[in-house]
């Protein structure tokens, strides 16, 4: 028997070839996405919210703002299918920093990555929070 590992150590690497362009690709839909400034960011902050069907096309379509639990939805489902005018619209400055140190672990790695690079004060929220 030989001393040796049966399974070699896979080495961690960046995805490269078609992988890191589609990878590359689904980050830029992301970022064409974002608005200017979290100023930009003027949802509401109470009240039932509807959702057009472009955004909750595969479930709830009505958030009560008041249920932590819908809240949290309805920013995660804006995060990932809005589009670029619909932000500002269904998002909230004040709210998206108090809700994003938990909301950045229920978003794809690609959707937080993309919004902590543009707003550092996001990443720094995280930070603060851990």
């Amino acid at each position: 028997m030989s001393s040796s590992p049966q399974h070699a150590t896979p080495e961690t690497s960046a995805p490269s070839g078609p992988v890191a362009e589609d990878l590359a690709l689904y980050r830029e839909k992301f970022r064409q996405r974002l608005p200017g400034s979290l100023d930009d960011l003027h949802g509401p902050i109470q009240g039932v919210v509807e959702l057009p069907l472009h955004m909750a096309w595969s479930g709830m379509t009505s958030y009560d703002l008041s249920n932590p639990r819908q809240r949290m939805g309805l920013y995660r489902t804006v995060l990932h299918e809005g589009l670029r005018e619909d932000l500002p619209r269904y998002l909230n400055q004040d709210l998206l920093l108090r809700l994003w140190p938990v909301l950045r672990t229920l978003v794809g790695r690609t959707v937080r990555t993309v919004w902590e690079d543009a707003f550092p004060q996001l990443a720094s929220r995280a930070r603060a929070a851990a």
